[in-house]
């Protein structure tokens, strides 16, 4: 309970609700963004295993005094259609200044500039529907994808929380065709 209460207070601070989107999906957009550092776990587990691995990150960054520069985010190197549940590879991670993390923990360098945006809102079960419409919209426009995919957290889930509710910023890298 109070690993549940912390996580809560830590996602209350470090994930503001940025975005007041209405549609999951809605306003899909090619946008550059900048390299940055971030702090992660990285899983090859199935998704059910990621509040453990939330709680395990946040865990080792306050024992080694890792304050987090923004928003949780997670990425995923494969999808649930792809691979079987064990073989899913994901990461779930910080944006942090320069760090030299000590294991589990690892630093690593987002460097895909050019991603397809758009916002998800509502269960975040639901968000291969949101990948849907951007996959679709990206063939439409001539784009391909260029690397795995990233889900900035804008709220997360706590007991007042409704899933309906929730809002995750979906990145995936892109080129033209």
């Amino acid at each position: 309970m109070r690993r549940a209460i912390t996580l809560i207070a830590a996602a209350a601070v470090l994930c503001p609700l940025l975005y007041l989107s209405s549609r999951t999906g809605e306003d899909i957009e090619v946008i550059n963004v900048e390299t940055f550092g971030y702090c992660c776990i990285h899983k090859k587990a199935p998704f059910s295993e990621i509040e453990t691995a939330i709680n395990e990150l946040w865990q080792h960054m306050q024992r080694q005094q890792i304050m987090p520069t923004g928003t949780m985010f997670g990425i995923y190197y494969n999808a649930p259609d792809e691979v079987k549940p064990e073989d899913l590879e994901w990461e779930i991670a910080f944006p942090v200044s320069s760090v030299n993390p000590q294991a589990p923990l690892q630093a690593k360098v987002w460097d895909f500039n050019t991603v397809a945006k758009t916002v998800h809102t509502g269960p975040f079960e639901k968000t291969g529907e949101t990948y849907q419409m951007v996959f679709e919209w990206m063939e439409k426009n001539g784009y391909s994808r260029a690397g795995p995919v990233l889900e900035r957290y804008l709220t997360m889930p706590g007991p007042d929380t409704d899933p309906q509710n929730m809002k995750a910023e979906i990145w995936v890298p892109v080129k033209k065709q």
